[in-house]
């Protein structure tokens, strides 16, 4: 279905966004029945107003607490002390839902960070301070969710050998993977592969103690017969036969998808491809059919649970095409959302030469963030046609990578 195009300009940042920030009162209770503070804290004069309730055990009282947005449990810390001390409790906090709170990117060659909100210190240090005087330098390949994956160097010299690190860079807890090998079936003898081309990492907050890395075994054509899948539960590689067609070549890191236990991969001939955690599924999903440019790639996304796909066309009128994957299982996908590009930046159409592009989809709602990769960056929200100014940049801003947090740790073999 198509959306009008009338598009509401706003002054306000995206962080107000219904998806982005949730409004929650916090509830109250009376005097616990051993005279502990009561489980549901409230102020004196209100205790003293409240009728008897329902005396609830310090377990659900994490387990409702913790399902309550991070965002949130901050603003019910100011309601009194026993709220600051019960909303500071780490095990509600590690376990408190998140969603998208900033970008990754890079600056003039630098690695940093912006908020969503576009307000206050970084709220992750892009300096990823917690292996300094272990790596020299690192460049982040990959963000899935609240994991990073980067390529670690002991020394500035790139032509040395190189760690490829998984890391959580709200906790501070990293990981080495291991090189890829496996033993021969004739001799038993140890046989690595190198060099890696494609690595892809799998991360879902939902369960945060484990996470999948894939990499395609490719030959010099970019081309390849098996996949080496990685599991932190393990922390061994296991190699499997691929069951896609001979001829898939993937486009790279930059168009993965982790969605349901399963990695969905963008290939250069139209098809995403996808393959889950053991190894064991292996399917191939047409890319819409109806693509006004068949000669661009599209790229892919998740939101709310579900596989989006986007293109720009930019021979005609720069419009914007959303697609959602409707029925994973039959691969049907709906055209959601076009819009034209330009009249979301405040420029007529075919009047500017700027080359547009989106760089991420909010994964809680219909929220799309796009840059002309030299002025500026807005978000659109296109469920209701409202358009935020997001920042402003130089044409160094690239390689933009969209990060939610996750508070909770991994097993003790972690550093």
């Amino acid at each position: 279905m198509k959306k009008k195009h009338v598009h509401e300009q706003q002054a306000i940042l995206p962080h107000g966004h219904d998806c982005t920030e949730q409004d929650h009162s916090p509830p109250t209770g009376n005097q616990g029945r051993d005279g502990k503070a009561p489980p549901f804290p409230s102020t004196e004069e209100e205790s003293e107003q409240q009728q008897p309730g329902v005396d609830l055990p310090e377990g659900a009282i994490v387990e409702i607490l913790s399902r309550v947005p991070y965002r949130s449990l901050c603003r019910f810390k100011c309601v009194s002390k026993p709220w600051l001390a019960l909303c500071s409790d780490p095990n509600v906090r590690k376990r408190s839902p998140q969603t998208l709170s900033g970008f990754f990117f890079k600056d003039h060659g630098r690695f940093n960070f912006r908020n969503l909100s576009g307000k206050g210190p970084p709220l992750v240090d892009p300096s990823l301070r917690f292996w300094r005087g272990i790596y020299d330098c690192f460049s982040v390949e990959q963000c899935c969710s609240s994991l990073l994956l980067c390529k670690c160097l002991k020394s500035h010299h790139w032509e040395d050998e190189c760690d490829y690190v998984v890391c959580n860079p709200m906790t501070g807890q990293w990981t080495v993977l291991p090189p890829i090998g496996w033993l021969d079936e004739e001799d038993g003898a140890m046989v690595y592969f190198e060099p890696i081309r494609d690595i892809f990492l799998g991360f879902d907050a939902a369960v945060p103690s484990r996470f999948v890395v894939f990499v395609p075994l490719t030959n010099c054509f970019c081309e390849f017969t098996e996949m080496a899948i990685y599991s932190s539960e393990t922390g061994r590689w296991t190699k499997v036969q691929s069951e896609w067609g001979y001829k898939t070549i993937l486009v790279g890191n930059s168009e993965c998808v982790f969605l349901n236990g399963t990695m969905h991969l963008a290939t250069h001939y139209a098809l995403v491809v996808t393959v889950d955690t053991e190894g064991k599924v292996w399917r191939e999903i047409e890319m819409p059919e109806h693509s006004p440019d068949t000669n661009q790639l599209a790229s892919i996304g998740k939101s709310q649970g579900r596989l989006y796909a986007w293109q720009i066309e930019d021979d005609h009128d720069c419009q914007l095409y959303v697609w959602v994957l409707e029925d994973c299982g039959g691969g049907k996908w709906t055209l959601k959302y076009t819009v034209n590009v330009p009249e979301l930046f405040g420029r007529q159409p075919g009047q500017d030469d700027m080359s547009y592009k989106v760089f991420a989809i909010h994964p809680d709602c219909d929220l799309i963030f796009l840059t002309d990769e030299e002025e500026m960056a807005v978000s659109y929200d296109m469920e209701n046609q409202k358009v935020n100014a997001t920042c402003t940049f130089s044409q160094e801003f690239e390689d933009v990578l969209p990060y939610v947090p996750c508070f909770a740790e991994w097993a003790s073999d972690a550093h």
